[in-house]
């Protein structure tokens, strides 16, 4: 055979050898690029953040901390923080002597609610947890569901004192979620009734 037609059958076989080399010998597709996170746009916050002022509640930190992280596990578009120094906060907490009332909102970024946590209600053997994540509730716009069972946050003390539920059900939830969907909070305006908890 000539030289040059044996390189030529030499090239002819070795380009079909890497033809039908297995799979198995290929190799690896890459990876799909992961997808970009969808991030909120410059200066736009995911969700509305309600500031909160609670120097004047003494004797309800712990109480007034947990109600806040309950709403903060249970929302997605508002979300509430501890004032900053030298900032306005949304949100008075002050400790009374009476029974616990709040402001109904839903309350706006620079606008202005209160709770007042009332010691009567503890006096009467009520839990200072679900007192503070309930008054919150009314800030955020929920009215009282009285009476209601405990698994209800805003059916308040028409649960009973044995009643230690201190987060918000589904309807609740949705409720908030609605109230703050799309910032919409920020457009309307609290109501700004004090809803009194007495029973």
């Amino acid at each position: 055979m000539p030289h040059s037609k044996w390189i030529a059958a030499v090239g002819t076989v070795a380009a079909i050898t890497v033809i039908t080399l297995p799979a198995a010998h290929a190799a690896p597709a890459p990876a799909p690029a992961p997808a970009p996170a969808t991030a909120a746009p410059a200066g736009v916050s995911a969700a509305t953040t309600l500031y909160y002022d609670d120097t004047r509640a003494r004797g309800w930190e712990a109480a007034i901390t947990a109600g806040v992280a309950s709403w903060n596990a249970n929302t997605t578009q508002v979300k509430l923080a501890k004032v900053r120094p030298g900032t306005r906060a949304e949100i008075q907490i002050v400790a009374t002597n009476g029974w616990p009332q709040a402001t109904l909102g839903p309350v706006r970024p620079g606008g202005l609610a209160r709770v007042e946590l009332g010691n009567l209600a503890v006096t009467e053997g009520h839990d200072k947890t679900r007192i503070a994540a309930h008054e919150i509730g009314h800030n955020l716009g929920l009215p009282d569901t009285k009476p209601g069972p405990c698994s209800q946050l805003m059916s308040g003390s028409s649960a009973g004192t044995s009643c230690k539920n201190a987060v918000p059900n589904a309807t609740e939830r949705a409720r908030v979620e609605a109230a703050y969907a799309n910032r919409a909070a920020t457009r309307t305006p609290a109501d700004g009734r004090m809803l009194v908890d007495a029973p």
